[in-house]
């Protein structure tokens, strides 16, 4: 790949941009999931989590932000010290930021299943194969009932109707997901199954140029 990630998150500066809106957006989701949350130690994996600002702003204001244990897996070390940056600043000890590749399992091993799965930025620079391939490995990554949260944009070809259906096939209920009239794609998932085993040194995806 020869995109700048860390010039990519530039776009969250200005509030009108579609990058900035779906931010918010995600924002909103994962809050509603910590309100929803059963009482007691919760666990969040960030896959691709560049500076973290999905996660890392919500749990510093949330109630249960000293319950949550969570790791942000970034393959830039420059988007990976901003998040880690952050974390610091809002005094969040139990989340880990790893520079490493965020497609590999082994990244996530001995957190999950997680009540927050986080793959937010990867369904629009993946193939489609590789799409249904991740969607597959959410059922290992999340715990039942916890949620997963996704993106990808809305233009033609739109694929968020082939994603919903994946997720369904693997166990989970959608949430929420936004309609095209919104003008960016995010996605909630419940998953109401029994957690797989995740299968060690496995690539779940591989960014496209």
């Amino acid at each position: 790949m020869t995109r700048d990630w860390y010039a990519w998150h530039d776009d969250y500066e200005d509030a009108g941009s579609a990058l900035s809106r779906r931010l918010a957006e995600v924002r909103r989701r994962i809050g509603e999931a910590l309100d929803a949350a059963p009482p007691g130690p919760l666990r969040a994996v960030s896959l691709c989590a560049g500076q973290g600002r999905d996660l890392i702003p919500v749990l510093a204001t949330h109630p249960r932000r000293t319950e949550v244990t969570a790791r942000l897996v970034e393959l830039d070390p420059r988007n990976a010290e901003v998040a880690r940056s952050a974390a610091r600043a809002a005094g969040l000890s139990s989340v880990e930021v790893v520079v490493g590749d965020a497609a590999r399992t082994d990244a996530y091993a001995d957190l999950v299943p997680a009540d927050l799965v986080l793959v937010c930025g990867v369904f629009g620079n993946i193939s489609e194969a590789d799409i249904r391939a991740t969607v597959r490995h959410c059922a290992a990554l999340c715990a039942t009932g916890g949620r997963v949260f996704w993106t990808r944009h809305r233009q033609s070809p739109d694929l968020v109707p082939t994603i919903c259906e994946w997720f369904a096939e693997e166990g989970f209920a959608a949430v929420s997901v936004s309609s095209p009239a919104d003008g960016v794609g995010v996605g909630v998932h419940r998953f109401l199954g029994e957690p797989r085993p995740l299968p060690a040194g496995v690539t779940m995806f591989e960014f496209v140029a």
